[in-house]
């Protein structure tokens, strides 16, 4: 059986559509075309094994053949694969990220028309955010680009070291930054050293907190 083949096969039995594939990879519903009819001859190693992951298939198996497909969980009944479970969160705007603390009702009507999959199961209300601006951009250690997909949970525990979404008192956006303890107060500050730290008093909000993160290309 060849790759295409393989993973057209895995594809199929997980029971999802290419889209919720291509949204789980992190990749465009073209791409996972290609995958299953052998167009391209290349599969890097993070779809390689986000593929597996949403398809419940060895990244083994699914890249050159090798092993069972599926891991093996009891001698007496042999090969079984567990399901992969996937959670959809809306797409919103700054502005509507930035009102959250103040919304009465988590999820309004025509709340958002674009929704993504993880399979983070978040604690609360959970929802994308696109990156706008390089002021989480770093040039060393830990990085969030322009464009990427950052996820966030409502209810996480907002903890010094957490990047966070707040709300500033001055602003009807929210922003992105990382939270800080320095001696002992609080500060929003942002991995782009270019930018300024933005002290958090009693007027800003945690909006939520940032746990998964999504590069679209």
């Amino acid at each position: 059986m060849e790759r295409h083949e393989r993973i057209a096969r895995a594809i199929a039995l997980s029971g999802k559509k290419k889209g919720e594939i291509a949204s789980l990879c992190g990749v465009a519903n073209s791409a996972v075309t290609q995958w299953i009819t052998g167009e391209s001859k290349s599969l890097r190693p993070e779809n390689l094994y986000a593929l597996a992951k949403a398809t419940g298939f060895r990244a083994e198996w699914l890249a050159i053949g090798e092993g069972n497909e599926v891991e093996k969980v009891d001698s007496n009944i042999g090969e079984a694969r567990q399901p992969i479970e996937s959670y959809r969160y809306p797409v919103i705007s700054w502005v509507a990220a930035g009102a959250w603390a103040e919304a009465v009702e988590p999820y309004p009507a025509g709340f958002s028309d674009r929704y993504e999959f993880s399979e983070y199961d978040s604690k609360g209300a959970a929802f994308w955010l696109e990156v706008k601006g390089d002021s989480m951009t770093s040039p060393v250690g830990q990085s969030v680009t322009e464009g990427t997909l950052i996820l966030v949970d409502t209810e996480a525990e907002a903890t010094p070291g957490k990047l966070v979404i707040a709300k500033l008192p001055d602003s009807n956006e929210a922003t992105f930054k990382k939270l800080v303890n320095d001696g002992g107060k609080l500060f929003l500050k942002p991995l782009n050293p270019a930018w300024r730290i933005e002290p958090f008093n009693e007027d800003c909000r945690i909006v939520g907190v940032v746990v998964r993160a999504l590069q679209k290309f």
